[in-house]
């Protein structure tokens, strides 16, 4: 009986962690766990209860940030009694690894008076007078949680569930085909840098993922939206995606699961393309560097000689400004049609000019109708963009 007492006593010390009173005021901190898993929310409140009347007190109160947890305050109720000042911070804590685990606090007491509450809003709304207090930073003692280690291979922690969209399982060579995975549900907010493994004979497309999430009392409710894209030039696969969960309510490791997804590419005629290779390599026979360092020369040139010649006048002559890719920039101004763009497009980089050679074949194969004008733009404008990035 005795040690049955002593154990209920012990859980009530360990819920109801500090009550402690200082000169002015009484503080208490509660957690509704003190064994979590790592990443198991941690309900947290903190209350403050004023026991000196003869004062005007008001309080400062928040967690210290530390790389052990993150949290997020979820409300604060205070009854403003007159000097009997009483709050309750509520917070949401979320332990990031396994061990003990100190939750650590900032406190201040800001003491005045009711002649400086009086005094403080006697000035109008551009004479706003401050209000004088005698602040002290009171010292809380740590919270310590013993936080239990998740199964290995544990993804995402909580209650959540999967689901899929997939627009078209069946394009043209090099179209981008989308995907998009949606993990929804309650537990600590499943965010990842990448869903997928990079690795696949496909090209991948991936964007920040879009994350809604709202936290109360009960935990952290949120859906978290991953936009992809996948492009070949023939039939691939994707393969299927598995992520493990655990639920700290249950006690349980479960599985999402996004299937197998198998995607078709239309052949195109070999007959209508300008090369039979798909994907011709740059020729390794390509001087027009040469031309390029030529072309410095005869400016340098003429810059000293005009420098020298109107050297009075002190006028110079700039060189023509020229850039990595000026050989490239010229071969695109002097398409003369389609297949030339096409054909000047491919043998550079098909990866950078994917888009633009997707509509020049779609033109090509009367699927699309985009102007020579059109498309010689927007391929000098992804030039552009490849110089500003490096």
């Amino acid at each position: 009986m005795k040690q049955h007492l002593g154990n209920i006593y012990l859980l009530c010390m360990l819920l109801f962690v500090s009550s402690l009173q200082a000169a002015d005021f009484t503080y208490a901190v509660k957690v509704d766990n003190t064994e979590p898993y790592v990443k198991e929310a941690v309900l947290l409140t903190f209350d403050v209860n004023q026991t000196n009347n003869t004062i005007v007190l008001l309080f400062d109160f928040d967690l210290q940030k530390s790389e052990s947890y993150s949290f997020q305050r979820i409300d604060i109720e205070e009854i403003d009694a007159y000097h009997a000042a009483q709050i309750r911070y509520t917070y949401l804590v979320y332990p990031l690894k396994a061990g003990e685990v100190d939750i650590n606090f900032t406190l201040t007491q800001k003491a005045t008076s009711d002649e400086s509450v009086a005094y403080s809003f006697s000035g109008d709304r551009d004479n706003v007078k401050t209000l004088e207090t005698k602040n002290s930073n009171i010292e809380v003692p740590p919270l310590r949680l013993k936080v239990k280690a998740l199964p290995d291979g544990t993804e995402i922690v909580g209650n959540f569930r999967v689901d899929y969209k997939v627009k078209t399982l069946k394009g043209k060579p090099y179209e981008p085909l989308p995907l998009q995975v949606t993990i929804q549900g309650e537990g600590y907010p499943p965010i990842f840098n990448t869903l997928l493994p990079q690795e696949g004979n496909f090209t991948q497309f991936t964007e920040a993922p879009e994350v809604k999430s709202r936290a109360t009392i009960k935990g952290t409710k949120s859906t978290v939206t991953y936009p992809m894209a996948f492009s070949h030039n023939k039939d691939f696969t994707l393969p299927e995606l598995d992520i493990q969960a655990f639920d700290p309510k249950t006690q349980k490791s479960y599985t999402l699961l996004v299937p197998e997804q198998h995607f078709h590419i239309e052949e195109v005629n070999s007959s209508l393309l300008i090369d039979k290779v798909d994907t011709p390599s740059v020729s390794d026979k390509d001087w027009s560097w040469i031309q390029t360092v030529f072309n410095y020369l005869l400016v340098f040139t003429a810059g000293l000689l005009t420098a020298f010649v109107y050297k009075k006048s002190k006028q110079r002559i700039k060189p023509k400004k020229h850039t990595p890719h000026s050989a490239l920039i010229e071969k695109i101004k002097q398409s003369k049609d389609l297949k030339a763009l096409l054909q000047v497009l491919l043998a550079y980089d098909v990866k950078r000019f994917r888009k633009t050679i997707a509509r020049v074949e779609k033109t090509l194969y009367g699927t699309e109708k985009t102007s020579l004008k059109t498309l010689k733009q927007e391929s000098l404008q992804t030039i552009e963009n490849m110089e500003k990035i490096q």
